[in-house]
């Protein structure tokens, strides 16, 4: 824990060196789109908008940036039907979770009954109880273990299956020289999603990894603040016609089923990337991601976990990179997990070189002080 600690406050240091300015350009661009669904708005593609500022003489035309500009034209193309897909598919999987999720109810309560019948099973369950104030040996935990996964699997025979998403679009990964025009042009795909698709996030590195760091303190803070069990006994406990020990028997199997489902830190975050407390789940998402780099173990970990979650759930990532993604990680760091991502980014994810060798930050810079010296003459 100490050292996870320690890379978390590496990292946490290197987001905050750059947040400012990332935060500063970011916020230009995000946004996110009203609740109700709202159809594109004649606002131009990354093709589109590219081809005008080269007519207008604000870029000079390079045959690279056009063919990325094109593959990312294809894929807003696509990004209207497949949020409608997701919508349908966000309410299946609602009504899925909601039978579900009355059906487990309906089991506990039949397990309650059947034990209260049986006067040996409430000895048990005094003795249970006294022992959740010792620490947990490792039968007792088995036998939970045991139990939660007999009911997942009647569950299933029950209710069925977790419906299945609708193919995903392919990304993109976008890798090239510094000053290539990666980000512009990911930038100007971002811009046109707007009043397509619902959930839209737009990240640089460090400001990603500040906010990996922010979640996973806020998710320890909560799992290591212990509760009194009272307090933790949902609404509909309390109104079940049980006495107290059994309440609080199915109370103590709620928070079970939490604690399987929190196990895991890094899919929790990437659960929260998009939603911050929004009320409406329903649509596709996507997310870009400028300057993706491996800079520590801790980076490593974290972009693994987070987004091969993020991509098993059907979201778009548009990702921009100075290297190939097999690349990232010359330092050999974690290669097992490094692999796992790389797996993961080239399955979801097309790879699309800017093969220019020009700097056009520094082509800028220079116009710019050409244009300076003429105006001074």
């Amino acid at each position: 824990m100490r050292r996870i600690s320690n890379l978390l406050s590496k990292s946490k240091q290197l987001a905050a060196f750059a947040s400012l300015e990332t935060k500063l350009r970011a916020n230009a661009l995000r946004s996110y789109c009203d609740q109700s669904h709202l159809r594109r708005q004649n606002r131009p593609g990354p093709l589109v908008q590219y081809r005008s500022l080269v007519d207008q003489g604000k870029l000079r035309h390079d045959p690279f940036q056009e063919s990325v500009a094109s593959e990312l034209e294809n894929l807003l193309a696509r990004l209207e039907q497949y949020e409608k897909d997701m919508e349908e598919y966000h309410v299946n999987l609602a009504n899925w979770e909601k039978q579900r999720e009355n059906e487990r109810r309906r089991l506990l309560m039949e397990e309650v009954e059947l034990h209260q019948k049986d006067e040996y099973w409430w000895k048990r369950l005094n003795n249970k109880l006294t022992e959740r104030k010792r620490p947990k040996n490792m039968e007792s935990g088995v036998g939970k273990w045991v139990s939660y996964l007999k009911r997942e699997k009647k569950l299933d025979s029950l209710v069925g299956h977790r419906p299945t998403a609708p193919p995903a679009p392919k990304g993109l990964y976008i890798y090239g020289n510094v000053g290539s025009g990666k980000t512009m042009l990911m930038d100007m795909f971002y811009s046109a999603t707007k009043g397509i698709v619902k959930h839209r996030r737009r990240y640089h590195f460090h400001e990603a990894m500040l906010r990996i760091n922010e979640q996973m303190h806020k998710i320890w803070k909560n799992q290591i603040e212990e509760k009194p069990l009272q307090s933790t006994i949902a609404g509909w406990i309390m109104s079940l016609p049980f006495d107290t020990k059994a309440k609080e028997w199915l109370a103590a199997e709620e928070r079970y089923k939490q604690e399987v489902q929190m196990k895991n830190i890094l899919p929790a975050v990437a659960d929260m990337f998009f939603l911050d407390g929004e009320e409406n789940e329903k649509g596709a998402s996507i997310l870009c991601f400028d300057e993706i780099q491996t800079v520590d173990v801790f980076a490593i970990v974290a972009l693994s976990g987070i987004l091969s979650r993020l991509l098993s759930s059907g979201t778009i990532i548009v990702a921009t990179s100075n290297r190939a993604p097999k690349d990232l990680n010359e330092a050999g760091m974690q290669k097992e997990i490094f692999q796992k991502l790389v797996s993961k980014l080239e399955e979801h994810c097309e790879k699309v070189l800017i093969g220019s060798e020009i700097d056009y930050r520094r082509f800028i810079a220079q116009k710019s002080e050409n244009q300076a010296d003429l105006e001074e003459e």
